[in-house]
């Protein structure tokens, strides 16, 4: 895993996890600080102090291929896809433990949580449907009808929108999470994937992997305010906190 500084464009450190282990979803503790990594040939969640660099702990998810990870806001509980068993595991990060593993499909990939932490939603990637499961039930509570096989999903800052990528159409689905139901469809670029919303809560920024460009979605008007060029195979998304 590489440590690279923003400012110099370098990579800084390194972190050799020693095997073969496939790293691939990062996402850092709300409360701890710690850094989740899953870890897809060891069917876990490896834990690494980021100040030391050192692997601090390896949680169990009881699944092979768990690619993509969610935390809860109090850093409880993680909800992995795991891609070719096409489950979502529930992992007790505290006590470091899979706590349940959920039937979804025949595969998933990407996950989200609802800002309640009340849903996990994840899309059938063998059909266009997007599950909807209860974080107190750890089942799934319904299944959403979509255009197309869906991909990337990520929550509105109010919690009223859920966001969602529509690779074959070439488009964001928009959520009403209050009925469950489809309330809009926005046209972006060629293959979008992962959506990232804006700390402020007005923008969505859209990767569209087909193109090499970001859509940034505004949320008042629904409607694409630019595309940026960033290369080709644009996928993954994260937010870099500016220094104070």
């Amino acid at each position: 895993m590489a440590v690279i500084d923003l400012a110099n464009r370098r990579v800084v450190k390194t972190l050799d996890f020693e095997k073969p282990l496939r790293p691939h979803c990062a996402v850092f503790g709300p409360k701890n600080g710690l850094l989740y990594v899953t870890t897809e040939l060891a069917n876990s969640i490896t834990v690494i102090d980021p100040k030391s660099l050192r692997i601090v702990a390896s949680i169990p998810t009881g699944q092979r291929e768990s690619h993509m990870l969610a935390i809860t806001h109090d850093g409880q509980r993680g909800y992995t896809a795991n891609v070719g068993p096409g489950t979502v595991s529930v992992v007790d990060l505290v006590a470091q433990k899979t706590l349940a593993i959920i039937p979804v499909s025949g595969e998933t990939q990407r996950i989200s949580l609802s800002l309640d932490d009340h849903w996990v939603f994840t899309a059938d990637q063998t059909a266009p449907r997007l599950a909807v499961i209860d974080t107190a039930a750890n089942k799934v509570k319904a299944w959403i009808k979509l255009p197309t096989v869906a991909y990337g999903t990520a929550p509105t800052l109010d919690g009223r929108w859920l966001l969602i990528t529509l690779p074959d159409a070439n488009q964001v689905g928009v959520l009403d999470l209050e009925s469950m139901k489809m309330a809009r469809l926005v046209d972006v670029d060629k293959l979008p994937q992962e959506i990232l919303v804006r700390p402020d809560g007005e923008v969505a920024y859209v990767s569209c992997m087909a193109s090499g460009k970001i859509a940034a979605i505004n949320l008042k008007t629904w409607s694409v305010e630019k595309l940026i060029s960033v290369g080709p195979q644009a996928d993954g998304l994260a937010w870099a906190p500016q220094n104070p």
